[in-house]
């Protein structure tokens, strides 16, 4: 939750002028958003050697796993 989410709860103002803002968004700039972050996984891993990349999915799953207990 935003901060001025949350003081606008506790002052109980209106909320939309935070949704206006929200909604604002360019979306050429949104699309060529989502298109770096979908080559940048792929590149990534293409550039790691297979031993970098087993030991980097190895540590994610230990993570992944230690906060389920």
């Amino acid at each position: 939750m935003i901060i001025s989410q949350i003081v606008a709860e506790a002052t109980q103002e209106s909320q939309e002028p935070l949704q206006a803002l929200a909604k604002e968004k360019n979306p050429a700039a949104v699309a060529l958003g989502r298109l770096g972050g979908l080559k940048g996984g792929p590149a990534r891993a293409k550039k790691l050697s297979l031993k970098k990349r087993k030991e980097i999915a190895k540590k994610a799953a230990e993570k992944r796993w230690s906060k389920k207990s």
